[in-house]
């Protein structure tokens, strides 16, 4: 090999200082023979300078350490590196034998082959090999290996910060469930609380109907105007602060995506204001602006053009528009569902009316207070212009309406005849609203009781014409009384027990009457209270509490007295008794005695007195069997309250006593309550029998005579001669003919 060098065990850089003195036994000769070395020179010098650099520190800690066990790190191995190769700079051959590398920086850096590879390794390889084979290994250390954590990681753990750490989504999903209130109140923390209590993804519902009174006026702009891309509910009902003109119309553009709105109230909403917001929200679906005067028939214009998608539309009390308006928004908007134009004029306009006619998917129409609705006007709201008349039953063959709520209050000028319109009409009905329409009939509301069956709210107050017939014969006996649960009769003054009797015991699911300024007397409160009675027949459960179930107004009624009063209150107190334990004593005359067994009594005894009583069947007079049962220790406990209970308003002198009666019942204090019952029955017949005249002059002259009597028989005790008892036993026997006269009659 003229173009080769062999190098005998050349030399290795070690890793330390300390490793490089420990040297084998056979290579200190070699150092210390008499054959000098020869200076390398040329390819030798880099091969050496190559080995230098695979020994380093800094390569070392790169790689993985070398097992002790290698058979490449003996010391007296040789490494061969053939310079005949001229492809190679470092003196690799070219054809790719076996034993060949791809690169000397490749074999620098291959420190992870696996050690028995049969590959021949590079002299830096070599080098670091024999370096690493002459080092000591600790195996126990190898066995039982030790990280610990930088000091940077330790202190972070040690003073790590959860709010701090947490990302911005997290933190403002916590902010999430507080209220707005509390979110004002804690925007004064820092400055990274203000800026994430203004973030509009928590305002995405922004109602200031409960501290509209209390929340500053720039506060409420700040967060309209910083969350007024996120905000979809808007309520600002009552928020008058809202009055700068350069303030609201920031507020106003920066909302965008309303779907509800509510401006109810706010009285310094200009036109203009009020326009932009309504032309910048195409997805209104629900607007209320009951009661602002900036409203007119081009608002409602504006609405019909910029809102198709608008369903809820209240514009009561708004008294410069008309009827004309809503007439725009019912031709433009066909998803609407609920108009409430409550006092708006122009309504005895036909032409609104066929529009109301034409949409037939109205739900909701409140018109209270609208004076000038006629009952043309309404027959055309119900079956349009000129109808087919059905010739078998008379009524204008036209689908029927989807109403299912009508409010008509106060609408004065309506009559029999155009309420009649109503019947068979509108199947879906639910709620009827006629109070005040003074001159209605009971003609008028007998078709509209008998067609529809899904009525649960009735109103007819200040009906002075109604009569006893109309709830007797009709009410009674029409579809919705399985659901009837709301009534109103106040100031019917023709109405009685006749017609409410029936009522009562028929409408079972009844949650409200109103009966004040009417006839009924203390029969109608029975019948309600039997009626509660009997659809709530179970107590209230161990730790609930009862709850109000039916409400009873009959202030001013003249036939309403205190004993009907006491009933109501002395069922609310009343449980359902637990199953009766009864002692029969059929020869003694004592059919249907109870006998309840004490703690004391136990069963055994109990059947020894059954069997005792059995040998003696009574033919002859004397006492027959008698049943007894022993009662259980959750039976003999205090009885407990109704689940349901009446609310009542009454007499105003009276209603103290009723309304503390009831707070007792609530709380579950029934002891309380029925002591409070009974000593205010035991006041009421007191103050009864000092009247003037009546029963409480007849009874206080009985107590005198009682009084006279008591002194009499004291008198005649004190006598001890014979004469003396003589006498005394005839005025004995006259004062026994007194006593049975005078006692003989029981009064309460």
């Amino acid at each position: 090999m003229a173009d080769s060098v062999i190098i005998h065990d050349a030399p290795a850089t070690s890793l330390n200082p300390a490793a490089s003195d420990r040297v084998p036994a056979g290579e200190e000769g070699i150092r210390n023979g008499a054959e000098p070395q020869l200076k390398k020179r040329g390819r030798d010098r880099l091969l050496r300078g190559l080995q230098r650099m695979s020994s380093s520190p800094s390569l070392a800690r790169a790689g993985r350490s070398r097992s002790a066990s290698s058979p490449y790190s003996l010391s007296g191995s040789l490494s061969c590196v053939s310079l005949a190769s001229s492809s190679s700079p470092f003196g690799q051959p070219s054809n790719g034998s076996y034993f060949s590398q791809p690169s000397v920086a490749a074999s620098s850096s291959a420190q992870t082959s696996i050690p028995t590879s049969p590959i021949a390794e590079s002299p830096a390889q070599e080098a670091l090999g024999s370096i690493l084979a002459a080092r000591p290994v600790d195996y126990a250390t190898l066995g039982q290996p030790t990280i610990s954590l930088p000091a940077k990681i330790k202190k972070k753990a040690l003073t790590f910060n959860l709010w701090a750490d947490l990302p911005r989504e997290l933190k403002v999903h916590v902010l999430s469930f507080l209220g707005p209130k509390e979110l004002v109140r804690i925007s004064r923390v820092c400055r990274e609380f203000h800026q994430m209590c203004f973030d509009g993804q928590l305002w995405k519902s922004f109602d200031a109907s409960e501290f509209y009174r209390e929340i500053p006026a720039e506060s409420l702009a700040n967060i309209i105007v910083s969350a007024g891309p996120f905000v979809k509910d808007l309520n600002l009902r009552g928020c008058i602060q809202v009055e700068h003109y350069q303030r609201a119309e920031v507020m106003v553009k920066a909302c965008r995506n309303l779907i509800n709105a509510t401006l109810e109230g706010c009285r310094n909403f200009r036109r203009s204001t009020l326009h932009t917001l309504l032309k910048t929200n195409a997805k209104l679906a629900h607007l209320n602006l009951t009661g602002l005067p900036a409203v007119n028939n081009a608002t409602c214009k504006i609405v019909a053009n910029s809102c198709p998608q608008l369903e809820t539309f209240n514009v009561s009390w708004c008294k410069h528009m008309d009827a004309r308006g809503i007439k725009f928004v019912v031709e433009s908007c066909p998803k609407l569902r609920d108009i409430r134009a409550g006092e708006i004029k122009g309504f005895h306009n036909t032409d609104v009316a066929e529009a109301i006619f034409h949409t037939n998917n109205l739900e909701r129409l409140v018109l209270a207070g609208c004076d000038d609705l006629t009952d043309t006007a309404l027959q055309i709201m119900m079956h349009g212009v000129d109808p087919e008349i059905d010739y078998l039953t008379g009524r204008p063959m036209v689908p029927p309406r989807r109403l299912r709520h009508l409010d008509l209050t106060r609408c004065l000028r309506l009559t029999d005849a155009g309420v009649k319109a109503l019947g068979h009409a509108v199947p879906n009905l639910e709620g009827l609203q006629l109070s005040g329409v003074t001159s209605l009939t009971d003609a008028a509301l007998e078709p509209i009781l008998a067609s529809t069956p899904r009525l649960t709210h009735l109103e007819l107050e200040d009906i002075a014409e109604l009569t006893n017939s109309l709830l007797s014969q009709h009410l009674a006996k029409s579809p919705c009384t399985a659901r009837l649960e709301h009534l109103s009769v106040s100031y019917c003054e023709n109405l009685s027990d006749v017609g409410m009797l029936p009522v009562m015991r028929v409408c079972t699911h009844l949650r409200s009457v109103f009966m004040d300024n009417t006839r009924v007397s203390d029969l109608v409160l029975a019948e309600a209270a039997a009626m509660v009675r009997s659809r709530c027949s179970r107590p209230a459960d161990r730790g609930t509490l009862p709850v109000v179930s039916l409400s009873l107004v009959v202030y001013d009624c003249p036939n309403i007295t205190w004993t009907g009063v006491r009933e109501i209150l002395s069922r609310n107190t009343e449980a359902p008794r637990p199953p009766a334990v009864t002692a029969r004593n059929d020869a003694r005359g004592n059919k249907g005695e109870e006998v309840i067994l004490t703690t004391t009594t136990t069963v055994a005894s109990a059947r020894h007195a059954d069997a005792d009583a059995a040998l003696d069947p009574g033919s002859d007079g004397h006492p027959g069997p008698v049943v007894l049962t022993a009662v259980p220790e959750q039976d003999r406990s205090p009885p407990l309250l109704p689940a349901e209970v009446i609310a009542l308003k009454c007499f105003h002198g009276w209603q103290m006593t009723v309304d503390e009666h009831t707070k007792r019942v609530l709380r579950g204090d029934g002891p309380a309550a029925r002591r409070l019952e009974r000593k205010w029955a035991d006041f009421m017949q007191a103050n009864e029998e000092a009247g003037a005249g009546g029963a409480g002059g007849w009874r206080r002259r009985r107590r005198a005579r009682e009084a006279q009597i008591a002194h009499d028989e004291e008198g005649e005790d004190g006598g001890g001669d014979a004469a003396g008892g003589a006498d005394g036993a005839a005025g004995g026997g006259g004062r026994r003919r007194r006593r049975a006269r005078t006692t003989g009659c029981a009064v309460m």
